[in-house]
C-alpha cells in the first residue's frame, strides 16, 4: 500500500501513540477533578497547550482545544458575528474549506452579508480584491492560509493589514499550513487561527482555535467551565496529549519534514509532466506551492476512474477534499480558479508527508502511467 492522501489525514506517528497510551488506562482522570487523578490529567493538558503555543509563537492562554478544524472554523465565524457590534458583513474566499463556507451560509441565513473573494488561475487571492470589497460594515475577514486542494499560499500578512485598517478581525484556517506558522503568531497580525491534529500526525478528533489575548469570544458549545469557560465539555485528554507531542516533533524536525516533502512532490511532478502526455498542474508552480500537495489534470481521463484504478493497485490519492468524499460534485476550488468542468473532473490530488519515500514516488509514476494509457486506450 502507498498512501498519498495526507492532506485528507495523516498517520499518527509512533511517538505520538506512545505519548498517548498512558492516558487511556493509567492517567485517566477528568481534568476538572481536584484529586490526584484529575490533577495529573490537567497537567498533561496544560503541557500540550504550552507545546502548541511555543511552536506557534503565542501565549498558552491563547490556545483553546476543540474537536478539530471544523469546530474551530465555525467557532471563529459564528462567535465573531455575535460580537460584531452592529457590523453585518463577513468576507471570505471562494476556495475555502466547507467548514468555513457552510458557517458563512449559516450567517447569510441569519441576515448577515457575505462577500466572496475571487482567486486567480493559481488559486491565489490578490490583496486589492479585498481592498475593493471591505468597508466599515465588515466585522471579519476569513481566508485560509494554504488551500487543501491545490496548495496555493495566501499573503496572510497583507490581507490581515487590510482587515485591521478597517476595524475588522482577521481569521485564518491554517489546517494545512502548520509548516508555515512556526513562531508566526507572535507578530500579532492574526486574531483567530484554526488548526487540526490529524493533519500533522496527531489523532483525529482534536484541534485548536488560537484566540488573540483580549478578544471577546462567545462560546460555541455550552457546558462547564472547561477551556477557561469558553468551550464546554470534558477535554479529550488523550487527543490533546497527542497533539502536543505532534507539535514537539514538528518543532524538532520542521526543516527536515519540509525538505522531504518538497523533494518527493517535485520528483512526482517532474515525472508526471515528462512521462505522461496531456498532464497539467492545477495551481501554483512547485516553488510557490505549499510543500506536499500536487493537483494534476489528465486530458482524456475520468478522475474518478483514475482514482479507483489506483486504489485497486494499492495507491491512495484523492479527487479533492476528503470532506466531499462520496459526492459527485466537481471541486469548487478548481472551478473558482477558472477550470472548465471537464478538466476539473479529470483532476486528482496527490499529497505526501515526510513518511513517504522516493521508491514510493517511482512506483506511483510507473503505475499511474500504465493506468492512464489503459484508460485512454
Amino acid at each position: 500500500m502507498i498512501y498519498m492522501d495526507n492532506a485528507a489525514t495523516t498517520r499518527v506517528k509512533d511517538e505520538v501513540v506512545q505519548a498517548m497510551l498512558p492516558y487511556f488506562t493509567q492517567v485517566y482522570g477528568n481534568p476538572s477533578s481536584v484529586h490526584a487523578y484529575g490533577r495529573a490529567a490537567r497537567k498533561a493538558v496544560e503541557s500540550a497547550r504550552r507545546s502548541a503555543a511555543e511552536y506557534l509563537g503565542c501565549q498558552a492562554r491563547e490556545i483553546y482545544f476543540t474537536s478539530g478544524g471544523s469546530e474551530a472554523d465555525s467557532w471563529a465565524l459564528l462567535s465573531s458575528a455575535k460580537t460584531a457590534k452592529g457590523r453585518k458583513t463577513l468576507i471570505t474566499s471562494q476556495i475555502e474549506h466547507k467548514a468555513v463556507l457552510n458557517a458563512a451560509r449559516q450567517l447569510e441565513s441569519e441576515g448577515f452579508t457575505v462577500k466572496y473573494l475571487p482567486v486567480d488561475a493559481k488559486g491565489v487571492i490578490h490583496p486589492e480584491e479585498l481592498e475593493k470589497r471591505i468597508d466599515d460594515d465588515t466585522f471579519l475577514v476569513s481566508v485560509m492560509a494554504v488551500n487543501n486542494e491545490v496548495g496555493s499560499v495566501q499573503d496572510i500578512a497583507a490581507l490581515s493589514r487590510i482587515a485591521r485598517s478597517r476595524g475588522a478581525l482577521f481569521h485564518t484556517d491554517a489546517v494545512q499550513a502548520m509548516d508555515l506558522f512556526n513562531g508566526r503568531l507572535g507578530a500579532g497580525d492574526i486574531d483567530l487561527l484554526s488548526l487540526s491534529g490529524h493533519k500533522l500526525h496527531a489523532p483525529k478528533g482534536v484541534g485548536a482555535l488560537y484566540i488573540r489575548d483580549g478578544l471577546d469570544v462567545h462560546s460555541l458549545i455550552s457546558g462547564g467551565s472547561q477551556e477557561r469557560g469558553k468551550r464546554g465539555g470534558t477535554e479529550n485528554v488523550t487527543g490533546i496529549v497527542g497533539l502536543g507531542k505532534a507539535f514537539e516533533l514538528l518543532a524538532q524536525n520542521r526543516e527536515e519534514y519540509i525538505a522531504q516533502k518538497r523533494t518527493l512532490i517535485k520528483r512526482l511532478e517532474d515525472g508526471i509532466l515528462s512521462g505522461i502526455g496531456g498532464a497539467s498542474v492545477n495551481g501554483p508552480c512547485a516553488e510557490e506551492r505549499a510543500s506536499g500537495i500536487l493537483n494534476v489534470a489528465f486530458d482524456g481521463v475520468d478522475g474518478e476512474a483514475l482514482l479507483f484504478n489506483l486504489d485497486l493497485k494499492g495507491i491512495a490519492v484523492s479527487a479533492g477534499s476528503a470532506c466531499t468524499a462520496g459526492s459527485v460534485d466537481i471541486s469548487h476550488v478548481l472551478l473558482a480558479m477558472g477550470l472548465k468542468r471537464q478538466k476539473a473532473h479529470a483532476s486528482i490530488r496527490f499529497s505526501v508527508s515526510d513518511e513517504n519515500t522516493v521508491s514510493e514516488v517511482d512506483e506511483v509514476l510507473t503505475t499511474l502511467g500504465d493506468i492512464i494509457r489503459r484508460i485512454r486506450k
